[in-house]
């Protein structure tokens, strides 16, 4: 995404402190600005004051998921009868998020101190860091940081000398937004086909080759060295909303704004001054219309809606839609909704693994309704099919992919009707006079 934009002051930058800052990039100017020390203070903590530490944080997965960290972590078996597993999700795929890369491309060592640290929590001696096939970039300077971290002695048999074994492994994905989802991931890493599995068992209980693992994203993992550092009542300070909702959040602001770009701020932040202070508000000569705030896979809020939701948690449950993985798509009043939900759904009914009927057919005949109301050819019947099929697509399938899809297309359909009323028999031309 280019450049970073210079912070501004209603920021709170933690993970973001030091984006634009290439020296930062390097192991000797991580350790300059503190790096690694809260590494070195883990793993002189108990397996199990780690654990509470990050308990005590109320840290969520930064995912989408937003379930605790800490809680997961406990998951894993206390008595180590064979090997455990950590996994970092870094297969950024959702349209409108883009803040994973960016920690990947200026802090790599942030990333690794973060994985190294729930490694040691979780007892597993082997990470494997899943990157999207597409970041070239971020693969290239995450593998330079790992060559520094090994050869300095941070990771390897002897992790800082503490006598743990710490190995992290890059594994390259091959571009199937499918292997976000943190049971495909596995089935790939595996060199198998990018299939979710039906769950139970979890992979607490059985994950990567049959062994107890735990998935974390790459934003949640880098929180962990700054709460251990800062400590968890500090990191839960952050909130100014919900006791639930504690933190920093990453923002990954697109679409119609003035000043698209990734913002950190405390949980709870208001939605409109996000929008209209930090990024600047609409282009010159246009309002707005509306926003999707938590990537592609959550229903759709409008101008009115979003100018008094609260970014956490809560607060956008409260509003009928989902924090998500934080990446806002902003939408002005020159956008066609029609279209950019069939773009939505096009994205999903390509990314479909096939798997489950309702997912695999869903997708593609939503794709093929909107398509036939913006030529012109729709049935005053087919928005009350898309509903109907949408509500045949959600919580019936192995993962949410098919919920994915189904989600912005109810909202929009709910919520901005008359547009897709006005193609109805007539077209684009009549839809936009």
């Amino acid at each position: 995404m280019g450049f970073p934009h210079p912070p501004h002051p209603r920021e709170t930058q933690v993970l973001s402190r030091w984006f634009g800052d290439a020296e930062a990039r390097t192991y000797a100017g991580w350790i300059k600005r503190g790096g690694y020390a809260a590494l070195e203070q883990a793993l002189g903590m108990t397996r199990e004051q780690v654990i509470e530490e990050v308990k005590t944080s109320g840290l969520r997965g930064r995912g989408g998921a937003g379930f605790p960290a800490g809680v997961k972590w406990s998951f894993m078996p206390r008595q180590k009868t064979k090997a455990h597993y950590l996994c970092c999700n870094a297969d950024e795929s959702e349209p409108g998020t883009f803040k994973d890369r960016e920690i990947m491309r200026w802090t790599p060592h942030q990333l690794l101190e973060g994985c190294a640290i729930a490694a040691y929590a979780i007892q597993a001696e082997q990470v494997f860091l899943y990157i999207r096939g597409e970041f070239t970039e971020p693969l290239r300077i995450m593998q330079a940081a790992l060559d520094e971290a090994y050869a300095r002695g941070v990771l390897g048999a002897n992790a800082m000398g503490k006598g743990v074994r710490i190995d992290i492994t890059i594994h390259r994905g091959a571009g199937a937004y499918i292997c976000g989802e943190e049971t495909a991931l596995m089935n790939s890493i595996e060199g198998k086909r990018g299939n979710p599995r039906i769950r139970p068992p979890f992979p607490a209980a059985v994950g990567v080759f049959g062994c107890p693992t735990t998935i974390n994203n790459v934003e949640t993992l880098s929180s962990v060295p700054h709460i251990i550092a800062r400590g968890g009542a500090w990191y839960k300070g952050l909130s100014l909303s919900s006791p639930k909702s504690t933190g920093t959040k990453l923002f990954s602001i697109c679409g119609t704004v003035a000043r698209p770009g990734n913002y950190e701020v405390t949980m709870g932040f208001p939605l409109k001054e996000l929008l209209l202070d930090l990024a600047g508000g609409m282009r010159p000569g246009r309002t707005l219309k509306a926003v999707i705030p938590g990537g592609s896979s959550v229903p759709i809020l409008t101008a009115e809606e979003a100018m008094d939701t609260l970014l956490d948690y809560e607060g956008c449950v409260a509003k009928g839609t989902m924090l998500g993985s934080g990446g806002m798509i902003v939408l002005d009043d020159s956008v066609d909704m029609v279209y950019q939900v069939m773009r939505l759904a096009r994205f999903y009914a390509h990314e479909s693994c096939a798997q489950c009927t309702q997912c695999r057919e869903g997708t593609a005949w939503t794709v093929k309704i909107l398509q036939r109301i913006l030529g012109g050819e729709g049935r005053p019947a087919d928005l009350d099919v898309l509903l109907d099929l949408s509500e045949q697509m959600t919580g019936r399938t192995i993962c949410v992919l098919s919920d994915s899809c189904a989600a912005p297309v109810v909202s929009a359909i709910r919520k901005f009707r008359p547009e897709f009323e006005r193609y109805l028999g007539h077209g684009k031309a009549a839809a936009r006079a």
